[in-house]
């Protein structure tokens, strides 16, 4: 028997959004129960539209699996390692040959004692790609393990990927869209909108999210709430939604430029697809037309749309609540007015 959790949703936007693979204002679906979540990102949003945009790029790409595997001898791993080097351009064409769309990008190793972590990379078309980078690697290990006879089967997953725990290595090496938003907001927008000034919020963020993040000992990460956005948006659209323990993990970076606030989020680990598990629901496929992103075309295009749609509403709902945080009372405010009964 089917049995489904309700969790309130609402669109806010339209979101304006500026760049080379999307120029577009977009009405964007958030399901959550923190109902304060709506307004404030909506508030950012509004932002967008008086500031000319938000200019989102996608830097990089690639989503990873990591298998581990047994030797007698760090050396042995090592001789492998320098083999499979050689051969990469087989362990491509194995890939392809069993997948219309995973694309083999790179091999990242690491060797702790006799063991052997692989990290392989992949695109992954308009699929986040979870169970596609899965059984790639599951078929470049059964190979490996054929070629190299001296290497004895683990784990098709050795927590080198890192799927859904916090880590350094997915910010460096790349797990998921890895997307920067930029906007430049005005002085008069910042009191007119936000109610404050933009060099409060430039020194807010250093002080909260960067020397805050320090102290309580966080990793690659310097955001006031990443995670409300992304959980928002991964629910509305049918994602896996523990990816947002990776995806939180992203920075701000603000500076005065003149009279006006540079804001930007970089969010490196963005998990999301349009196609797989759970897109086949109605209330999903409303949400991704609503969007635009249902449109066919070259594969990942629209996974790419989603991924950086998915940033610029992190940029709203972060903004919305940094400008909240400058004014003392503010934040608390508006939570009792919008929760309390």
């Amino acid at each position: 028997m089917n049995m489904f959790a309700s969790v309130p949703m609402k669109v806010i936007g339209p979101v304006a959004i500026r760049g080379l693979e999307v120029n577009d204002e977009v009405i964007v679906p958030l399901a959550t129960y923190e109902t304060p979540l709506w307004a404030t990102t909506n508030r950012g949003a509004k932002v967008s539209r008086q500031a000319g945009g938000i200019l989102a790029t996608i830097i990089d790409e690639r989503m990873t699996r990591s298998i581990v595997l047994q030797a007698d001898t760090a050396q042995t791993c090592l001789e492998v390692i320098n083999a499979l080097e050689e051969r990469r351009e087989e362990l491509k064409s194995l890939v392809s040959s069993s997948s219309r769309f995973a694309k083999l990008l790179d091999i990242n190793h690491q060797v702790a004692g006799n063991l052997l972590f692989i990290r392989f990379e992949f695109l992954t078309g308009d699929a986040s790609g979870h169970n596609m980078v899965t059984q790639a690697a599951d078929n470049l290990m059964t190979w490996i393990l054929q070629n190299y006879q001296q290497l004895k089967h683990v784990s098709v997953s050795g927590n080198y990927c890192v799927d859904k725990k916090v880590s350094a290595v997915n910010g460096i090496l790349g797990r998921g869209k890895y997307v920067v938003t930029e906007m430049v907001i005005p002085r008069e927008v910042c009191r007119a909108t936000l109610k404050t000034e933009p060099e409060k919020i430039a020194e807010l963020n250093i002080k909260k999210n960067l020397i805050g993040s320090i102290l309580a000992g966080g990793l690659r990460t310097a955001n006031a709430h990443f995670a409300n956005m992304l959980l928002g948006f991964y629910l509305a659209t049918g994602q896996d939604a523990a990816n947002i323990v990776e995806g939180s993990q992203g920075l701000v970076h603000t500076e005065m430029r003149g009279d006006d606030l540079y804001f930007s989020v970089t969010v490196p680990n963005i998990i999301v697809g349009t196609v797989g598990n759970g897109k086949d629901l109605p209330f999903v496929q409303e949400n991704m037309a609503l969007m635009g992103c249902d449109v066919h075309g070259e594969p990942g295009q629209n996974a790419r749309r989603l991924a950086i749609i998915c940033a610029a509403t992190v940029m709203c709902g972060e903004l919305s609540l940094m400008a909240a945080q400058t004014n003392h009372g503010e934040l608390m405010r508006a939570h009792i007015a919008m929760e309390r009964r």
